[in-house]
């Protein structure tokens, strides 16, 4: 564990219990919004690369327009 997060711990640890409840849901949110992210983009690699040759391939015969 890194010590900026043991001292955040710790800082909440002092809260009153219905607190640090709040504090750990809103942690346990971020962290599944987070894995939710990683999920969908893991996902998405595929059509990305597929998107990325496809304006390769138009940029090379000269079918795109600088912006």
């Amino acid at each position: 564990m890194t010590q900026l997060l043991e001292k955040a711990l710790s800082q909440v640890a002092k809260l009153p219990a219905s607190e640090q409840d709040a504090v750990a849901a809103i942690v346990m949110e971020e962290l599944a919004s987070e894995q939710r992210w990683a999920d969908s983009f893991a996902k998405s690699q595929d059509l990305v690369a597929k998107l990325a040759e496809k304006a390769l391939v138009e940029y090379a015969t000269g079918r795109t327009k600088p912006l």
